[in-house]
């Protein structure tokens, strides 16, 4: 018989990312991962730097001073804090630590695609709820709930449509869900939002056993290239994870930049601020090309083109004038293209790109 891997794992289509090389171009605009363009703070960067005498030690495996970093600055209890190589590492322990076999893992139609990538490495079902109106539908995911459901996730503002749920939903969608199953708050953009009504998990987690909140270092603080997540889960959860994470799953020059990113609050709010200023000028130029922009809580909007060959053809074309977006075919929006917010100069040349690639159209 031959050698064959765990049940699922042949199933997974290999998640990609965002292209970061466009052959010939004298300049590339890289758009396509939501990364921030403002980079990664000074402060950041010089405790990365520090830690360059240290590299022969192993880190501390429980990433003591990240952790009050976070807790410090967000207000919340140290020992309930797990950290990982990215939210993408938690969410895989997760679903490894609460399903398996015979299991199904809820999610919303238009989400973050580790989400069925870590239900079928572990044998799970992944589920698929539909959304309505490009908005994760609670009514959807408590139908699509069975006695075999283990956990659901919720990205919060979702990932790519930008969308998000308010508390109340959040808590009605907690309501309708078993105690036995884990609610995932992926809260990976919560920075970024504006929306009043917006809250992270944070308060769902401290009132009850069955929520996580899951967040990141890769968007707002600038630090993808370290693989920085956090976790706040209830103390149960957290002793689960801390059982099934590798001793030293952070590294020390991670946790260094990481506790000092987190810090800098100044750098926080000037990504923030850029962010908005230029989404809201890029979707009123983009929608003023007759294009489709849907609202975003993230670092990035979502454009319709209604036509997956247009979207396509789209890609292609920013493409060879060295601009990278991402396409969303993956997602089930191969009608649509991801444009992540970069700086002044980078959304002025995607705006004009833009136009151009719509005049082709025309000829």
């Amino acid at each position: 018989m031959a050698l064959q891997p765990q049940p699922g794992i042949l199933e997974i289509a290999p998640y990609v990312g965002g292209e970061s090389k466009a052959a010939g171009a004298q300049r590339v605009i890289r758009l396509a991962s939501n990364e921030n363009p403002l980079g990664f703070s000074a402060k950041a960067g010089e405790a990365f730097v520090e830690t360059a005498a240290q590299l022969h030690r192993y880190p501390d495996g429980g990433a003591h001073v990240l952790r009050q970093a976070i807790a410090d600055t967000e207000g919340l209890e140290k020992d309930r804090i797990v950290c990982g190589a990215g939210s993408d590492e938690l969410i895989a322990f997760l679903i490894q630590s609460y399903a398996g076999v015979g299991d199904e893992v809820l999610y919303s139609e238009h989400s973050f695609l580790m989400y069925p990538i870590g239900a079928l490495t572990n044998g799970a079902t992944p589920v698929k709820a539909p959304e309505k109106g490009l908005k994760t539908d609670i009514d959807a995911l408590l139908a699509a709930v069975t006695d075999r459901t283990r956990l659901v996730f919720v990205a919060n503002p979702n990932n790519p449509t930008g969308s998000y749920l308010n508390e109340d939903e959040l808590r009605r969608l907690h309501a309708g869900l078993r105690d036995d199953i884990l609610l995932v708050l992926d809260d990976a953009y919560a920075e970024y939002v504006e929306a009043p009504d917006y809250v992270t998990g944070s308060d769902l987690v401290e009132e009850f056993d069955n929520v996580v909140m899951t967040r990141t270092f890769s968007k707002i603080h600038g630090l993808a290239s370290l693989r920085i997540g956090w976790a706040y889960c209830p103390e149960a959860v957290a002793d689960v994870l801390n059982r099934v994470r590798g001793p030293f799953n952070v590294n020390l020059s991670a946790q260094a930049a990481g506790a000092a990113a987190i810090r800098d609050r100044a750098f926080v709010v000037s990504s923030k601020e850029h962010n908005s200023r230029w989404k809201q000028w890029f979707n009123q130029q983009v929608g003023g090309l007759g294009l489709t922009v849907y609202p975003s809580e993230g670092n990035f909007v979502l454009i319709d083109f209604n036509d997956a060959d247009k979207a396509t053809a789209a890609v292609a074309y920013l493409k060879e004038q060295g601009i990278l977006i991402r396409a969303m075919g993956g997602y089930g929006l191969a009608h649509c293209i991801r444009v992540t917010i970069g700086t002044e100069e980078d959304m002025r040349a995607v705006v004009e790109a833009i136009e151009r690639f719509l005049g082709t159209l025309k000829d």
